[in-house]
């Protein structure tokens, strides 16, 4: 796909990953929408950002558990850019315990923010998409949905469900020149890892066969590389980007 006046749709792009993919995309040409729910320092920041860059970009405020509210998000992206052709999932939370010790709402409240939420702003989009007959949807989900990590029940449960939503929902619409497909990541360097203690970073680390943690620019240009044509004959497929990880 060709940027041009091309617009992509982000959730959760204040910060982390999202962020690093609002801005890899919008030095490809791509006008940025993304949203936030409490971070309206740091989205005005990445806005003005991109915005100085030379790219279009609006921040708008939504729960993306709430479908209403994300339905108007979309609705008002594309009648301010004129149209969406990009749609990345990216919005998600962890609230890591023991299931024993889980409390019910940190199970619902994983669930409804990543998996819920690549239902609502997927389902906002996918009408439009269907009608013009061509979209990509990238969906980031984990390898904690695909081998499994200890404390993360309700994360993996919810990456899982991300994998998936891709696979069944790239076979619908594959024939409206739709592709759908999910990135992976493992340990990558974020605000959460950050503020994990250096100890346990380390213990981390010897986990990973090429012994580091990756780098958000890292997860996004792989995004780039699934919304461009190189890969046009890419759908329902994961792709892991965890320095080896789960191969261990």
């Amino acid at each position: 796909m060709t940027p041009g006046n091309k617009t992509a749709i982000i959730s959760g792009a204040s910060r982390g990953i999202g962020r690093a993919i609002a801005l890899e995309l919008a030095r490809e040409g791509f006008n940025i929408s993304f949203n936030f729910l409490k971070s309206s320092g740091e989205a005005l920041a990445l806005e003005k950002e991109i915005s100085d860059s030379g790219a279009k970009a609006k921040a708008f405020q939504a729960d993306i558990k709430d479908y209403v509210a994300v339905k108007s998000w979309v609705d008002a992206s594309k009648e301010l850019f004129g149209g969406l052709d990009i749609v990345v999932n990216n919005a998600g939370v962890i609230k890591d315990k023991a299931l024993a010790l889980m409390a019910p709402e940190d199970w619902h409240e994983v669930i409804n923010t990543n998996l819920e939420g690549t239902f609502n702003l997927s389902r906002a989009a996918i009408v439009g998409l269907i009608k013009q007959k061509s979209g990509v949807i990238i969906n980031i989900t984990s390898v904690s949905g695909m081998i499994g990590i200890a404390r993360q029940t309700n994360y993996s449960a919810s990456k899982a469900g991300i994998i998936g939503f891709t696979k069944s929902l790239s076979r619908e619409v594959a024939p409206y020149n739709i592709r759908v497909n999910a990135v992976a990541p493992g340990f990558i360097e974020t605000d959460i890892l950050n503020d994990l203690k250096d100890e346990y970073k380390g213990q981390i680390i010897k986990q990973i066969p090429l012994n580091r943690l990756g780098r958000v620019e890292e997860v996004a240009r792989l995004v780039k590389f699934l919304v461009s044509d190189d890969a046009g004959y890419i759908t329902g497929q994961t792709f892991v980007i965890d320095g080896g990880l789960s191969t261990v």
